[in-house]
């Protein structure tokens, strides 16, 4: 733990940018697979997808990946964000006007929001699958269509998720433009284009996830 506070902030914040573009991508994936789940076919493509990801071992694998990706985004968030506090540990006598947009004010905040929804995800459906949590009565260990039904038609687990979503979808838009700056990868002349496809790609995750509960509630 010593040597990662010894890193420079810059290094820091190029391995965090880095590691969140790595994962904003793969909610995208996550995302394709989740949408199965309004097929209307009775799960039958969202279990076929679901035993692929359970059983595939590059799959199992990857989880390992995905995983260190998150602790190290969220280890280095914490870090560079106490520097920083303890950089300005006396508030300005008056606040200067800027140019931030009021949620990257709060990127710290609503990624400790994320944090709180991933381990109660992962609580609810991998924890479940290594076996460390119980599934709901009646439900099978690896039948994660039917868990997923009866999480979804539970209307306020299904309203917390979008909520989840919606801070998910604040702290996408801004962390995808901070990380193509982070890496060095904005420029004047296409930062406008950052910003359209940042925006558009938050708005596509955050609806499209929150459009399964809402299925669920509504339509099912």
């Amino acid at each position: 733990m010593s040597t990662l506070f010894k890193y420079s902030s810059i290094t820091k914040k190029i391995i965090m940018g880095a590691f969140g573009l790595f994962l904003a991508l793969f909610l995208l994936v996550h995302l394709t697979i989740n949408l199965l789940l309004l097929s209307g076919d009775g799960g039958k493509m969202f279990s076929a997808a679901s035993e692929f990801m359970t059983t595939n071992v590059l799959i199992k694998i990857f989880e390992y990946v995905l995983f260190g990706g998150f602790f190290i985004h969220i280890l280095f968030g914490v870090i560079v964000t106490l520097k920083n506090w303890a950089s300005r540990p006396v508030g300005y006598y008056t606040s200067n006007k800027s140019h931030t947009s009021f949620f990257s004010k709060y990127m710290f905040h609503t990624g400790v929001i994320i944090f709180i929804f991933l381990l109660l995800h992962f609580m609810h459906f991998f924890f479940i699958k290594t076996g460390w949590v119980q599934p709901p009565a009646g439900i099978e260990k690896h039948d994660f269509y039917g868990l997923a039904v009866a999480l979804f038609t539970h209307k306020i687990y299904s309203l917390i998720y979008i909520a989840f979503f919606v801070f998910l979808g604040f702290h996408l838009n801004h962390s995808i433009q901070s990380g193509f700056q982070t890496l060095g990868l904005n420029h004047n002349k296409y930062n406008s284009a950052i910003k359209i496809v940042s925006l558009v790609y938050s708005v596509i995750v955050a609806g499209g996830f929150s459009l399964i509960p809402l299925y669920f509630m509504f339509i099912f």
